[in-house]
């Protein structure tokens, strides 16, 4: 059977119009030293940069008179960090929407994504050193919306891998014929915690709420028995919200990373829950909202 394949020149085209779109730049590795102190300071970020506004000419007519190129925006950048990074990538995640939406004719608004990683000094003979660091494991993240003159901010931390190896448990869930899942209150609990927060208000110090938020998660994972992954996000939210008040809510995505303890007793060996299989995947994946009531 012989196919007919149109003429793109010659169909009956459907009416179609633009939906949202944007452009911009992704994966810029910006890296800044601050040398205006004996000890100095670095800021590591991965940035990206996303533009709306009224571009249909550049997409319905081929027409690129509105238009920045990509590696404008990343030039811009490296250009504005020179001055403009001064503190949080928060703030500077403002400074280069300001600029975006000035310099772009049909630039309406724009958001800002920032992966931050974090580096802690070097130790030598006992003491911090000057310039020299170790890269930690958790990343700030931080998302900036606006039009330049009003802006919502996420920030948020990615990547923290947490343990404990007592002091959790899991009973009297649900059950039906396909469990098989046996009760505990001597667990493992671990997880790989992706966090991020909005704010109810419009200026604050965003690394120091990102310093309490850590902390307060830090802290709460510790100290207390964990019923369930569920019990534990809800309180580790209320303590942040507790400390932090210039946070509205925070979602915390916890998946379950399992560790099981291994069957060596068919082996002749007994397992004093010392030995423990990490499971990677399956996981339990358990998200929600903490919200001020």
């Amino acid at each position: 059977m012989t196919q007919t394949i149109p003429n793109s020149a010659t169909e009956t085209k459907v009416k179609v119009k633009m939906g949202d779109n944007h452009y911009g730049k992704a994966d810029v590795r910006l890296f800044k030293v601050f040398r205006d102190q004996p000890k100095h300071e670095i800021k590591d970020v991965w940035v990206r940069v996303a533009m709306r506004g009224d571009f249909d000419a550049a997409h319905v007519e081929g027409d690129n008179t509105d238009l920045l190129a990509t590696d404008t925006v990343r030039n811009t950048i490296y250009g504005l960090a020179v001055d403009g990074l001064t503190s949080s990538v928060e703030e500077y995640g403002k400074h280069l929407i300001r600029h975006f939406v000035e310099q772009g004719p049909k630039v309406t608004s724009a958001t800002a994504y920032f992966t931050e990683h974090l580096w802690d000094r070097m130790q030598s003979n006992g003491e911090a050193h000057d310039h020299a660091f170790v890269r930690q494991m958790p990343k700030h993240t931080a998302v900036v919306e606006g039009d330049g003159k009003t802006f919502t901010v996420t920030s948020g931390i990615d990547e923290l891998y947490i343990l404990k190896t007592t002091q959790s448990g899991w009973e009297g869930y649900l059950k039906e014929p396909f469990t098989t899942l046996p009760e505990t209150n001597d667990r493992i609990l671990a997880t790989v915690v992706t966090a991020k927060w909005e704010y109810q208000v419009d200026e604050c110090d965003y690394d120091d709420v990102w310093q309490r938020v850590y902390t307060s998660l830090m802290d709460t994972f510790t100290d207390h028995y964990s019923a369930s992954m569920q019990a534990t996000l809800y309180k580790i939210g209320e303590t942040v919200l507790t400390r932090c008040p210039e946070i509205s809510r925070i979602h915390f995505a916890f998946p379950n990373r399992h560790h099981i303890q291994y069957n060596t007793e068919r082996h002749g060996v007994t397992n004093p829950k010392s030995v423990f299989h990490a499971d990677a995947d399956p996981y339990g994946q358990i998200e929600g909202w903490v919200e001020r009531a």
